[in-house]
C-alpha cells in the first residue's frame, strides 16, 4: 500500500473512531491473507492446501447475543418479538469501547460488496482482527471490479478478542453482535465464528431491500440450460447447498439471494457449506473444495502430523464448514444472476419420518410453509437434544429477519402469483420411522424427484392428496421406489405412523397460531388445521 493510500485509509478509519492502529492490511489478496494467517499461527495447512482453523468455544452463531439499535428510525420497522434491542446510548458506549480495544492492533480491511446486481449492491467494508477472518469474508462476499468511488454504505468491525460487559453494554454475555441500521455499522465481538460476519450483512440486506421492491431470501439457487431458474429455501442441514450444487445446472449461489423485477441475484461471491461426513461420491463438488488451496475449513478434524483431513470427525462440532469462492465450483455462474424463478423448492429435514419426500404446493400452501419454516433437530447435534425436536424458523431464516415475517410472506406470495411459479416441499429427512428407527432419505431418490420437478415431469403426474397436510404427492416417479412416496408404507407399524403424524400436525398448528392474523381465509383453508376441522 503506497503512502497516499495508507494515509487515506487511516484517515477514514480515524473518522470512524479507529485511531492509533498499529498496522493496516488493505484489500490484501487471497495469497497474502493465507500467508499471514499461517504466519500468525491462526491455522494449519491441510493436505491439498486448505486452511484449517478453530473457532474456539463458538462453533456456530450466537443468536441470543445479537442486538439491533432501537430508536425512532427502527421502532416501527423491526419485528421486535424476534429481535433483541439495544439503546442508542448502549451502542455508543459499545462503539467507543470497541475503538479503544483496537488501539495498537493490526487490522485487516477488505472493501467488498454484497449483491451481484449493480442496481442493488451494498458496498461493504469489513475490518477484521484476524487474517483468516479477512480471508473468509473475501471468499464469501464479492470483490468489486473497481473500488473507485464506492464509499462503504455498511461497515462491519470484527474483533473476537473484545469482551462485552453486560452491565455496561446491555448485552447478555461477553459476546455481542450489534447492528446500527441507521448508520450502517455492525460490531462483532467475543466470538471467533466467522459466520457472524456474513449473516450480519444478510440481516442488513433483509432490512433495506424490501423498501426497494426486492425480496431477500435465505435460499440457494441454480439455473438450467434453458434459463429455468430454481430457488431452494431451507434451514441449515436440509440440503440447500448440496442440492443446488448440481453438475447439470449452473450454480448461482448456496445461501442468500434477492428476487427483483428482473430476476434473481446472489448476495455473495462464495459458499459456506457444511462438510461433516460428506463423501466424494455423494457430494463431489463440495468435497473437492476441502482439498482446494485457499479454502477455509472451520473445526474440521486434521492429523497435525500428516495433515490429512477427517471429515467424519465431529468431536468439536457437527457444524464443520468449508468456506470457498464460487469460482472453485466448475459450473458456478460468473455473473451471480439468473432469470425469474420457474420453480421454488422448500426443503425440510423431517426427523419424525412423517412427510413425503416431495409434495406439490399451491400458492396458499407455499405461503403457509414459508411462514412456518419447518425442519427438525436430531439427537446428538446439540447439547441436551435426546430425541427429534421440531424447529420452526419463519421464512426459513428467523434469526436474520429484522422485519415482520408478513412483509416477506406477502412479497413471496405476490411473486409466485405474478410469475406462475411452481412450488414443491422436499423432505430430505427420515423415512421408515423417526430418527433412531428409520433412515435418512436416499439422496439418489431426492435428486431424482427434484429433477422430475425441475424438468416439469410432475406437472401431469398422477397425484394423491396427503391425508395430514392436504398437499399433492406423486403416486409414482420413474427410478424411485413407490413406497417411499407414501411414508406410511415405509413404517413397520402404520398406527405408530398415524400417531406421529398427528403429533407433527399439532406442532404445525400450534406454531402457525401466531400468524393467523397475517393471512387470508384461503391460506387458512390450505393449512392442516383446516383438515382437522373438516374431519
Amino acid at each position: 500500500m503506497d503512502t497516499a493510500t495508507d494515509n487515506r485509509i487511516r484517515s477514514q478509519l480515524s473518522d470512524l473512531g479507529l485511531k492509533w492502529v498499529d498496522a493496516i492490511s488493505w484489500n490484501a489478496p487471497v495469497a497474502s491473507l493465507y500467508q499471514q494467517a499461517v504466519a500468525r499461527g491462526e491455522g494449519l495447512i491441510a493436505d491439498g492446501g486448505a486452511l484449517v482453523v478453530s473457532t474456539g468455544s463458538h462453533t456456530g452463531r450466537s443468536p441470543g447475543d445479537k442486538f439491533i439499535v432501537r430508536e425512532a428510525a427502527t421502532e416501527n420497522t423491526i419485528w421486535w418479538d424476534n429481535n433483541k434491542s439495544m439503546t442508542r446510548a448502549q451502542f455508543d458506549v459499545l462503539k467507543r469501547d470497541f475503538m479503544a480495544h483496537a488501539r495498537l492492533k493490526s487490522l485487516f480491511v477488505q472493501d467488498l460488496q454484497a449483491g451481484a446486481d449493480p442496481a442493488y449492491s451494498l458496498p461493504t467494508r469489513v475490518i477484521c482482527e484476524y487474517a483468516w477472518h479477512a480471508l473468509f469474508i473475501r471468499h464469501l462476499l464479492i470483490v468489486p471490479a473497481s473500488r473507485e468511488g464506492s464509499a462503504p454504505q455498511l461497515t462491519v468491525i470484527d474483533l473476537p478478542s473484545f469482551k462485552a460487559d453486560p452491565a455496561r453494554h446491555g448485552t447478555r454475555s461477553e459476546t455481542v453482535i450489534a447492528l446500527d441500521l441507521a448508520n450502517g455499522l455492525v460490531l462483532i465481538g467475543g466470538t471467533q465464528y466467522a459466520g457472524e460476519m456474513k449473516k450480519s450483512v444478510f440481516t442488513v440486506l433483509n432490512y433495506v431491500l424490501p423498501d426497494r421492491g426486492v425480496m431477500p431470501m435465505h435460499c440457494s439457487a441454480n439455473v438450467g440450460t434453458v434459463g429455468d431458474c430454481a430457488v431452494f429455501f431451507g434451514l441449515s442441514g436440509t440440503g440447500k447447498t448440496t442440492l443446488s450444487a448440481d453438475p447439470w445446472r449452473t450454480l448461482i449461489g448456496d445461501d442468500e439471494h434477492g428476487w427483483s423485477e428482473t430476476g434473481v441475484f446472489n448476495f455473495e461471491g462464495g459458499c459456506y457449506a457444511k462438510v461433516i461426513r460428506i463423501s466424494p461420491e455423494a457430494e463431489p463438488e463440495i468435497h473437492a473444495t476441502t482439498r482446494s488451496w485457499g479454502t477455509v475449513l472451520e473445526n474440521v478434524g486434521i492429523d497435525v502430523d500428516t495433515r490429512s483431513l477427517d471429515l467424519d470427525d465431529a468431536s468439536v462440532t457437527e457444524n464443520t464448514r468449508s468456506a470457498y469462492p464460487l469460482s472453485t465450483i466448475a459450473n458456478a455462474s460468473r455473473t451471480g444472476r439468473a432469470p425469474i424463478p420457474k420453480t421454488i423448492v422448500m426443503l425440510t429435514a423431517d426427523a419424525f419420518g412423517v412427510l413425503p419426500p416431495i409434495a406439490r404446493l399451491t400458492s396458499q400452501q407455499a405461503m403457509y410453509h414459508f411462514l412456518s419454516g419447518y425442519t427438525a433437530k436430531v439427537a446428538g447435534t446439540e447439547h441436551g437434544v435426546t430425541e427429534p425436536q421440531a424447529t420452526f424458523s419463519t421464512c426459513f431464516g428467523a434469526p436474520f429477519i429484522p422485519r415482520h415475517p408478513g412483509v416477506y410472506g406477502n412479497m413471496l406470495r405476490n411473486l409466485i402469483a405474478k410469475h406462475k411459479v411452481s412450488c414443491f416441499l422436499v423432505n430430505t429427512g427420515w423415512t421408515g420411522g423417526a430418527f433412531g428407527i428409520g433412515h435418512r432419505m436416499p439422496i439418489k431418490a431426492t435428486r431424482t424427484l427434484l429433477n422430475a420437478a425441475l424438468d416439469g415431469l410432475l406437472a401431469d403426474a398422477e397425484m394423491r392428496t396427503d391425508e395430514n397436510f392436504g398437499f399433492q404427492v406423486p403416486v409414482a416417479v420413474a427410478g424411485v421406489d413407490p413406497n417411499i412416496l407414501n411414508p406410511r408404507r415405509t413404517w413397520a407399524d402404520g398406527k405408530a405412523y398415524d400417531e406421529q403424524a398427528r403429533k407433527l400436525v399439532g406442532m404445525f398448528v400450534h406454531n402457525f397460531a401466531r400468524f393467523e392474523g397475517l393471512v387470508g381465509a384461503d391460506v387458512k383453508a390450505a393449512s392442516p388445521a383446516a383438515l382437522i376441522a373438516a374431519e
